[in-house]
């Protein structure tokens, strides 16, 4: 648990935001108007249970959550998401176009996220249940995939510089990858990945089958300081410019920036709002 000179007493200023994964769950507490105010802690869950019943027993165990926010966030870390560009979205399609993509499931709910700056649509899944403990306890929630706001993010990042650009978030049982040309959005998509090998065949591919340059365009790293440290070290020789996303560098007028344990998709949401 990080804990930040948080006033719960001025809870009604503050956004909370939440993230939920099969992991474990975390989430954090700021003032948007600035300040010291910031709180962040984890939860872990019991992977033997379903996620409704773990985010039910997350609900009614952790009293930080019994406050009135200004705004709430609920970022959803799952691989059952689809992005479609905006000029071919309608909303009543949203079903149909995800399904498309992806295996049909029982007792989930299709949501969306619209991403002005990248102009794309992610449509992502949630199951029923969880969705309705969330909205009961949260009514003003906004919902999101963790990829929308690395997203949006990126796209203004890609825009820095001539050259194009892939990002790769690192989670412990995952891999979030992101492609940039001439600063437009080519490729999201997600890995269960655990090993560095794993990693690197699924970046050195993704490289390959885009078109990259090996010389001249940038892989951009993410997420678990070890983790992002050793596939670097393992890429060099196949791509000459590799850089690591620094929060503190990244983030420096954020409060959140000197705390490393931080999810980088909550991190990138707070610095798009």
């Amino acid at each position: 648990m990080t804990n930040e000179n948080i006033d719960f007493t001025k809870s009604e200023q503050y956004t909370l935001s939440i993230r939920l994964s099969t992991d474990g769950f975390s989430f954090s507490i700021y003032n948007p108007l600035g300040g010291s105010d910031f709180y962040f802690r984890s939860y872990a869950v019991n992977t033997q249970r379903s996620m409704a019943a773990n985010v039910k027993s997350f609900l009614a165990e952790t009293d930080e959550l019994n406050h009135s926010f200004k705004q709430t966030n609920i970022l959803i870390h799952t691989s059952r998401y689809t992005p479609v560009p905006l000029e071919f979205f309608e909303d009543e399609q949203s079903e149909t176009l995800f399904y498309q993509n992806l295996p049909k499931q029982n007792n989930e709910l299709i949501l969306c996220n619209v991403l002005g700056k990248s102009n794309v649509v992610i449509l992502f899944s949630i199951d029923k249940l969880t969705h309705l403990y969330l909205s009961e306890k949260f009514p003003d929630a906004r919902f999101f995939s963790t990829v929308s706001p690395q997203i949006e993010y990126f796209c203004t990042r890609s825009k820095k510089g001539n050259n194009d650009k892939l990002f790769a978030n690192l989670h412990n049982n995952s891999m979030d990858v992101f492609g940039f040309i001439k600063g437009r959005l080519q490729l999201v998509n997600s890995y269960s990945v655990t090993t560095r090998e794993d990693r690197c065949y699924y970046l050195l591919n993704i490289w390959k089958q885009v078109g990259f340059d090996q010389e001249t365009d940038e892989l951009h790293l993410t997420g678990m300081p070890e983790q992002r440290n050793q596939l670097m070290d393992a890429l060099k020789r196949y791509i000459r410019h590799i850089f690591i996303i620094n929060p503190q560098a990244d983030f420096n007028e954020s409060h959140t920036s000197r705390i490393e344990e931080i999810p980088f998709d909550i991190q990138s949401l707070l610095i798009c709002e």
